[in-house]
């Protein structure tokens, strides 16, 4: 099965919608090209219930979700990921609900600035949990639990939240059926975005519900065609070095030649990403540490079997 994306999404601002037994979304009007049609709150559990990544700061929205939990009493703030689309408004909804802030250790990669750009540009550094999930750890809300799975990748402190008993993850940014989760170095890292969807293929929920779009229903079919996917990106990075290219506008040009250039940026921390793995892996080189601006080469026993296999007639 080839990667597949479904844009086919009515966001509904400002209604809850139900999207599971137990379970309402209501999406913020925070549209763009990163995020959609906008992030995904959820409220989960009845009586007692459980907001997961309750978005931007925006009063509208906020309101909106207060309106959704009426007089429940919400137990816990759960945030995927430090990125303001998903955690700027925790302090706010912390403050009219009195919850705690439940999250994944922050992020500790060190801020870089190359070629005139943030690369961590959507971290919130404002943020400050009142807890800190580990992987594994069970959080309960109106009778329902839920379990904390690290997938770090999209970002150092990415976590999924798996409804426990049933066929259901709430999958953040890390795997959305809209289209292709952005790697940003140096706080996103390919090398654990990776093992993250591999690690997913070993539970047992299909059907995701993502922070961006609409479900994805067989959530194990679309994590096996995002592997082959990235797979195909690293074979074409690779080419593109096998070909003389040395610096990634040169690469991301030849790669994504039909990406829309809005998300001409999100090619380049993706191509960054890419890079830093096959470094790291000792099938590439990079003058210095990898970063927007360093130049590239195949790895000495790369650019061998490179000129082997030109030389070979027939040989692809």
């Amino acid at each position: 099965m080839g990667l597949v994306f479904n844009r086919d999404f009515e966001p509904r601002y400002g209604e809850a919608v139900p999207v599971a037994p137990g379970v309402r979304r209501i999406t913020a009007p925070n549209a763009g090209p990163f995020t959609f049609q906008g992030t995904n709150t959820f409220i989960i559990g009845e009586k007692a219930v459980a907001v997961l990544d309750p978005g931007p700061a925006d009063t509208a929205h906020i309101e909106a979700v207060m309106r959704a939990i009426g007089g429940a009493r919400v137990a816990h703030i759960l945030v995927s990921h430090a990125h303001r689309d998903h955690s700027a408004a925790a302090p706010l909804l912390r403050a009219r609900t009195g919850a705690p802030v439940l999250t994944a250790a922050p992020a500790t990669a060190p801020h870089r600035r190359s070629a005139g750009a943030t690369l961590d540009a959507g971290t919130d550094e404002a943020f400050a949990p009142d807890r800190v999930l580990a992987d594994g750890d069970i959080v309960e809300a109106g009778g329902l639990r839920l379990e904390a799975v690290a997938t770090p990748g999209h970002a150092s402190d990415h976590l999924v939240l798996a409804l426990i008993g049933e066929n259901l993850l709430f999958s953040g940014d890390h795997v959305m059926g809209w289209a292709t989760t952005v790697v940003a170095p140096p706080d996103g890292s390919m090398i654990d975005y990776m093992a993250s969807l591999d690690r997913l293929l070993g539970r047992p929920e299909k059907r995701y519900l993502p922070a961006h779009g609409g479900e994805i229903a067989d959530g194990h079919a679309h994590v096996r065609a995002l592997r082959t996917h990235r797979r195909m990106r690293e074979r074409a990075i690779l080419d593109r070095l096998r070909r003389g290219d040395r610096f990634i506008p040169d690469i991301v040009r030849a790669v994504y030649r039909s990406v829309d250039v809005r998300l001409a940026p999100a090619a380049t921390l993706s191509t960054l990403a890419h890079l830093e793995a096959l470094v790291a892996r000792g099938l590439a080189v990079a003058d210095g540490v990898p970063d927007l601006d360093s130049a590239y080469s195949l790895a000495e026993s790369r650019a061998e079997d490179a000129a082997d296999s030109a030389a070979v007639p027939g040989s692809s």
